[in-house]
């Protein structure tokens, strides 16, 4: 039996309608009292720990079961990084659970055709066809001398990722477990590393700051602390100064004190005047910073500084800073750059150095990740250093230690080609010279997922033949989609291990269901929030209704087995050999046994008793199972302070640890530094590359021909793009400033829609240098003028009958940010560029 792209989703819609006939009933939706947590008596059922995902704050979480039905969540309540609260999306989950367009069997494509719109025409299989059709094609490239033509491409994880994402492509013999970490966020992070050597998302003491400053993001709607920023929102505007700086009007700035609406990608101008005005104004933290010798402020706007006249405590380099970027990056010089006024900086600049060292530069995507990005996120972090309110009390902080084993090392399951393919380059071209990637200051130490699509139709470093994804949608969620599209038609053989028929699934040749992340299966992910770091478990609360299995551990260990059975054993004796029960020593002999074995060999340290890891005491497995999570202690403020990770253990405004990063890339790559930042398009040369500095934005489309910078922003509901096909996510996507329920607007300042003859609801073509895509208008000033923006997430041409308008046809809901957007890069740290303004737009009526 085929089925078309209709019948597909509609056999999968009479299952739902019998589940939602023959469902629970909803008593557990009724609340009691004062107290939050209790229902009623005659809700029977169970409170049963887990975690969210529906992004990276990755909240500790409850779900309440009643025969087998999901029909409440909230946070955990031993949860101190969350404090018992899960935000909008958590509670959204409940409708991917129980959607009836999930993939409910294995599908197999009978099409042989692949292209956008293209029906696959996919049959169901048992699993058993579908297993051994995959360790088929594996074994194929295998033989023939080429495992490095088997890629894994990762979405979103657990902390399980390892399994399928590094042991399997490795022992294998591939190099290429490609993650999609540089389509999120890479470039903040590189702010962080190269001032105080911390490539990771920071923790904030929201408590106890006076003043938060919030760059380019929206706490209250996504950046990886949501409950614990909502929770504590009202308390920081009592006690303390918002400012949000952002060309859009959103959440937070609708309820913060000041909004400075930057024109798009100038943020690094704004960053600059912030710390010369600091600095001349004598408003450094001293303690941390240091001070001139004789106590005289030498700090004149136009004018140098000798070094040796200052004594710096914790951090290096501020006068070289001073003499090679900010002496003359004036107020006056940054309203120029920026559109906001130059007194609106300077009191901005004075209100922080007053309330230093409580003060929190909270710093977003937004600001970052565009072509010129990295030096933009070093300029905004380093103010923290400027105030020192690095890892001190209500400023930015790191994290406490997570205590988890590392993964089992699997070298000795390695055979010759296994040890020689898997060194191979990847397909994603990190630390090459266009793509430095500088993760943790190691040229290709950071992926380059985007550029995976330019490889693919190249054949460049080598054809890859056999792809196997797992919770991914790059052809949708990745900027220049349609690149994507067309390298997805050229690989012979794609397995797709999804919950929904998404857009990469309908170039899949065999589609594997998988079980739902925070509902149906076991693992961990650690988090940090409010100075507690957790490690928490994802249990499956209740049992799948379909034959799904979990995609980093069970699909893995099922395609070992398959590989034995075909002659290749190293896979499935690692598997066996080195994840053995820590308490009783069994080996495992299925998935489910494997999956929990590595689950306790990876936490045991926190609940095995043998060390005292402080945080949370927990009295064994059991314990922690019912738990459901571990805090740690408070961070310590000051932990890092003489110990930060960089080469000179200091918070650096002139960056050693990025001379000797671009400096090894740049040997590596036969070259010189300043050809490394030319072809990275970066306009630094000398020491400008050292520091934290202004760089005039990089935009696709000249502003004669695309007038308008186009920004892209984030719902409070998105599920990382996976929530599309639920109806509550389309009925309140109101509750987004600016957004309607069940459609999809660009938002467009009233100047600009006179200007350019459109009115509020019409129906527009948005042009960008690569694409269109059709919306409606909707009038905001929480716009500036000269830009528009569209919240993510609408789009889809596949997903559901939800998702899409019509899913039959290919036909999307509204237009794809990612559509419009170019494929391009902040290439020092590998991230996929989408805001800064750096895609220019026009708009016309259709």
């Amino acid at each position: 039996m085929k089925f078309g792209r209709r019948s597909f989703l509609k056999a999968g819609a009479l299952t739902g309608a019998a589940l939602t006939l023959s469902g629970p009933k909803l008593s557990a939706l009724s609340r009691s009292g004062k107290d939050r947590n209790p229902l009623p008596s005659y809700a029977k059922g169970e409170w049963k720990p887990t975690s969210c995902q529906g992004c990276t704050t990755w909240c500790p979480a409850e779900v309440f079961v009643q025969n087998n039905r999901a029909v409440k969540v909230r946070g955990n309540r031993y949860s101190k990084q969350n404090d018992g609260y899960l935000c909008p999306k958590g509670h959204l989950s409940l409708q991917q659970l129980y959607d009836p367009d999930r993939i409910k069997v294995p599908m197999k494509r009978t099409n042989p055709k692949k292209g956008k719109g293209v029906d696959p025409k996919f049959v169901p299989i048992t699993w058993d066809e579908a297993l051994n059709t995959v360790a088929d094609k594996m074994m194929e490239v295998r033989n023939a001398g080429e495992p490095e033509a088997f890629v894994v491409l990762r979405g979103r994880y657990s902390y399980m990722r390892d399994i399928i994402y590094d042991t399997l492509p490795k022992v294998f013999g591939s190099p290429n477990g490609i993650s999609h970490s540089s389509i999120c966020a890479e470039a903040e992070k590189f702010g962080s590393y190269f001032t105080e050597g911390y490539w990771d998302y920071r923790d904030y003491d929201l408590d106890n700051t006076k003043y938060l400053l919030i760059w380019g993001c929206d706490p209250l709607s996504s950046n990886r602390m949501i409950p614990s920023a909502i929770k504590r929102f009202g308390e920081v505007l009592d006690k303390a100064t918002v400012t949000v700086v952002d060309p859009r009007f959103s959440t937070s700035a609708a309820k913060g004190h000041h909004w400075l609406p930057v024109k798009p990608g100038e943020d690094g101008a704004l960053a600059v005047a912030i710390a010369h005005i600091i600095l001349v104004n004598g408003l450094w933290h001293k303690e941390f910073v240091g001070d001139f010798k004789d106590g005289k402020n030498l700090f004149i706007p136009g004018q140098e500084v000798d070094e040796t006249m200052f004594v710096e405590k914790e951090t290096h380099g501020l006068v070289k800073w001073w003499n090679l970027e900010l002496k003359d990056k004036t107020a006056k010089w940054a309203a120029d750059k920026t559109l906001i006024e130059a007194t609106v900086i300077k009191k901005t600049a004075l209100e922080m150095g007053a309330a230093a060292p409580n003060v929190i530069v909270w710093l977003g995507p937004g600001a970052a990740m565009h072509v010129r990005g990295g030096y933009t996120a070093m300029a905004i972090h380093a103010l923290n250093g400027l105030l020192g309110s690095s890892d001190n009390e209500g400023g930015p902080l790191a994290t406490a230690k997570i205590p988890v084993e590392a993964f089992p090392n699997y070298d000795n399951y390695k055979d010759e080609l296994a040890k020689k393919h898997s060194k191979m380059p990847k397909i994603d071209g990190r630390g090459t010279l266009e793509f430095p990637a500088l993760a943790k200051g190691k040229s290709g130490g950071g992926v380059v997922l985007n550029n995976v699509a330019d490889n693919l139709l190249v054949n460049k470093p080598y054809p890859v033949k056999v792809i196997l994804g797992y919770m991914n949608n790059f052809n949708f969620s990745a900027t220049g989609t349609d690149r994507w599209d067309k390298a997805l038609e050229t690989i012979p053989f794609i397995a797709h291990l999804t919950t929904h028929a998404s857009e990469f699934s309908q170039y899949a040749d065999i589609i594997l269901p998988s079980t739902i992340t925070k509902f149906e299966k076991l693992g961990f992910v650690k988090t940090k929030a409010n100075r507690y770091a957790t490690c928490t478990l994802i249990q499956p609360v209740v049992k799948p209704m379909w034959e799904a299995y979990m995609d980093e551990t069970e699909v893995p260990w099922m395609l070992a087995e398959k590989l034995a059975e075909r002659g290749y054993t190293k896979l499935n004796e690692y598997y066996i050999n080195e994840f053995k029960d820590p308490e009783t020593g069994k080996v495992p002999t299925n998935g489910k046994e494997f999956t929990e074995y590595y689950l306790k060999i990876a936490t045991a340290p926190i609940w095995d008793g043998k060390k005292d890891v402080g945080g949370d005491k927990i009295n064994g497995w059991k314990d922690f199972m019912q738990k459901g999570m571990w805090n740690s202690s408070p961070y310590k403020f000051k932990s890092r302070w003489g110990k930060y990770k960089t080469e000179t253990h200091k918070f650096e405004f002139y960056s050693e640890t990025l001379v000797k990063s671009l400096t090894e890339h740049a040997e590596k790559n036969k070259t010189t530094v300043d050809n490394v930042l030319e072809v990275a398009k970066y306009q630094a040369r000398g020491e400008h590359a050292f520091i934290p500095h202004y760089e005039e934005p990089f935009r696709w489309g000249s502003f004669e021909e695309y007038p308008l910078s186009f920004i892209d922003f984030k719902s409070r509901l998105n599920r990382e793009g996976r929530s599309a096909n639920s109806p509550w996510y389309q009925e309140f996507r109101k509750v987004d400033i600016g957004n309607s329920a069940w459609d999809d607007h660009i938002l467009v300042n009233p100047k600009d829609a006179s200007k350019y003859g459109v009115n509020d609801g019409d129906t527009v073509k948005v042009t960008s240098v690569v694409a269109s895509i059709q919306t409606k208008v909707k009038l905001f000033e929480g716009v500036r003028p000269g830009t528009v923006a569209k919240c993510y997430g609408q789009g889809h041409w596949a997903y559901g009958n939800v998702a899409a308008l019509d899913y039959k046809n290919s036909v999307p809901r509204g237009g794809n940010n990612n559509q419009l957007m170019p494929s391009d890069y902040d290439r020092l740290s590998g991230s996929t560029a989408r805001n800064g303004g750096f895609t220019g737009v026009k708009i016309e009526k259709v």
